[in-house]
């Protein structure tokens, strides 16, 4: 069992196709190897952003097994295997620790809107059955329900509850986990720009969109306002900060698979219903992967 804090940037990994629509794994293999170089702290495979909804079970349990293998212990490898499904989730954990992950991610369930209540039981039941550790996932831009910070507090007291990845956009709320929180409870970002927020209020650093695309700064902002140099730490802030912006100009990951298309990472292929970027924000994007210092002017 893998008790250590998560601390640190960690990037939600998207998940490259070849033009055909199957999983391209020379490409994902090289991005991880670029990811680590750059000194990311974590990679987190098959979630939102990773395309999981169209995946099937079989390809996510086999994108993980890649990731798994090509990071080869040089970093935590923190699996999604959420869903509103319980049973399926338990069954999905399973999978995911049977192929070498560290950790698994769970989101909060998505159409089915339980109540606090059920969240609760949902996760507990998650986590009694789990072989790994659990980060707790709030997004209520995509699961159209709030995780209460009450109840987030109540799930940290399980012990096979580890971190929660906190995307709801309000410090207020991730304050207050951190205020209540046990000492062995991470609080985690999913909001790029509020990282710097999130940590000078006492959190431990962000499962990262735009990591994909600039590991290397997203890292050294984390690294900088955990040691405490919030100067430091805001400078690669503010140089972000259009890159903050751009990479959510439309639905994730489209912007973020076309720029790393334009870096020329990965291709520029997504499943439906998800489709390219619109070409009209391309010079957005352009404009801040050069501010970021990802590309030349």
């Amino acid at each position: 069992m893998t008790t250590a804090l998560l601390t640190g940037c960690h990037t939600a990994l998207v998940t490259p196709f070849t033009p055909d629509g199957s999983f391209d794994e020379a490409a994902y293999r090289t991005l991880i190897d670029w990811q680590i170089a750059e000194g990311v702290n974590g990679l987190v495979p098959v979630g939102s952003t990773g395309e999981a909804a169209t995946l099937s079970l079989d390809e996510r349990v086999g994108v993980v097994r890649v990731c798994v293998d090509q990071a080869a212990g040089r970093v935590p490898v923190i699996a999604g295997a959420g869903g509103n499904d319980t049973v399926l989730a338990i069954a999905t954990s399973r999978a995911m620790a049977n192929v070498g992950a560290t950790h698994l991610l769970h989101v909060s369930p998505a159409y089915s809107k339980p109540p606090q209540r059920g969240i609760i039981a949902h996760f507990r039941a998650i986590a009694d059955a789990s072989p790994l550790p659990i980060v707790l996932y709030n997004v209520p831009g995509r699961t159209a329900s709030n995780m209460a910070a009450e109840t987030t507090l109540a799930l940290a007291e399980h012990a096979n509850i580890i971190a929660v990845k906190e995307a709801s956009g309000d410090l207020a709320q991730m304050s207050e986990i951190i205020r209540g929180r046990p000492s062995n409870f991470a609080v985690i970002s999913g909001d790029d720009a509020l990282t710097l927020g999130l940590i000078a209020a006492g959190g431990q650093g962000i499962i990262s969109v735009v990591s994909n695309l600039v590991p290397r700064p997203m890292s050294q902002l984390c690294e900088a306002a955990l040691r405490g140099d919030f100067a430091r730490a805001r400078e690669h802030h503010l140089n972000l900060t259009p890159i903050f912006s751009a990479a959510f100009v439309e639905s994730n990951p489209l912007p973020a698979k076309a720029a790393l298309a334009m870096l020329g990472r990965i291709g520029n292929t997504l499943r439906l219903p998800l489709v390219p970027m619109d070409p009209r924000n391309d010079a957005l994007l352009r404009a801040a992967l050069v501010a970021a210092g990802a590309i030349a002017a």
